[in-house]
């Protein structure tokens, strides 16, 4: 979900999440009770929905140690290139495909809405999830189509 850009901008400061912000994954609890929780390390995310939705709050709070940490090692970068000019405003989960607390790997189609600049824009991907050494991971996207 980062946008690539030149390494030469400058990183503004992170949005600020504080625990009783609603969490940006869009689901009716707290940052700290929800993606807070994973974020941190206090829970793993028991389906690809919730570490998608977990990825997607991440970006939002531009946390590059958890993103690196869920990413496959074999897909994942050095590192994360976010973009300053860019707000990540709120998520649409669309579909799913098993990804459940019994599977191995799973799918999870999503848009997510964001703002660039004064710029509305619209991000919509079809990730891949798989267990890797018992936790889910993002893998990659898959084409839409």
């Amino acid at each position: 979900m980062s946008r690539r850009r030149s390494a030469a901008r400058a990183t503004a400061p992170a949005p600020r999440l504080l625990p009783s912000s609603p969490c940006p994954c869009g689901l009716p609890a707290s940052y700290a009770e929800c993606c807070g929780r994973l974020h941190r390390g206090q829970a793993a995310a028991t389906t690809a929905e919730a570490l998608m939705r977990s990825r997607y709050s991440a970006f939002a709070a531009r946390d590059e140690a958890y993103l690196l940490r869920t990413w496959h090692p074999d897909t994942r970068p050095d590192s994360v290139d976010f973009d300053p000019g860019l707000r990540w405003l709120r998520l649409e989960v669309l579909s799913g495909t098993e990804g459940g607390p019994f599977h191995a790997e799973g799918t999870v189609a999503f848009r997510a809405h964001y703002t660039e600049g004064r710029e509305e824009g619209v991000l919509t991907e079809h990730s891949r999830f798989v267990r890797y050494e018992g936790a889910w991971v993002y893998l990659d996207a898959l084409s839409l189509g």
